[in-house]
């Protein structure tokens, strides 16, 4: 089994890359093979709305997207983590997203099989500096949404308001949330 982890914060080794780290340490200890891409370390536009995948339900952009592409396409399970920018997921996370529009494409507007009828889980990581719930509400809705149109089954959620007041190393709702992110990986091989 693959899970594929996607970091969406364009901080490494913050919060939010932390429990990615640990989400996929709980997967890999349960046997799984982990992959890991920082969606910072990619070289994509976003989408163009060139109208180009509308034939064949496949973006004709040429660049690390289809990296991308390829990874979910091969993964058993995905766990994404971002965390919240004006209300909602990161521009990096947003414009990835976006580029799925093709996928969309060819699912709801081609009406084309995938090429894999297999269930596939995914799980979304979030922590925000407030608390403020809201903020993740429109951060799942995004998520749900691509999964749906990925064919994943939303599997499990994490999110971390106040995180602003836990990035200290002995804060225990920071261990809280990391051991719940290692228990989210862990189950989604189990």
């Amino acid at each position: 089994m693959t899970v594929f982890g996607i970091g969406g914060s364009p901080r490494k080794d913050g919060l939010t890359d932390n429990l990615l780290d640990k989400a996929l340490a709980g997967a890999g200890s349960a046997g799984a093979v982990v992959k890991k891409l920082i969606l910072n370390d990619l070289d994509f536009k976003p989408c163009l709305d060139c109208g180009g995948c509308g034939k064949k339900g496949v973006c004709v952009i040429d660049d690390d997207m289809r990296i991308l592409y390829r990874e979910f396409e091969s993964a058993d399970a995905v766990i994404i983590a971002s965390p919240i920018f004006f209300g909602s997921v990161t521009a990096q996370l947003k414009a990835m997203i976006d580029r799925f529009q093709s996928a969309w494409v060819s699912k709801y507007v081609l009406r084309k099989a995938r090429a894999s009828e297999r269930r596939r889980k995914g799980v979304f990581l979030c922590a925000a500096g407030q608390d403020n719930r809201k903020y993740f509400e429109n951060a799942r809705q995004i998520i749900r949404i691509l999964f749906a149109t990925l064919d994943i089954d939303y599997a499990g959620e994490l999110f971390l308001g106040g995180s602003s007041n836990v990035k200290a190393k002995n804060s225990k709702k920071k261990e809280a949330a990391l051991k719940k992110a290692f228990e989210l990986g862990r189950a989604l091989v189990e």
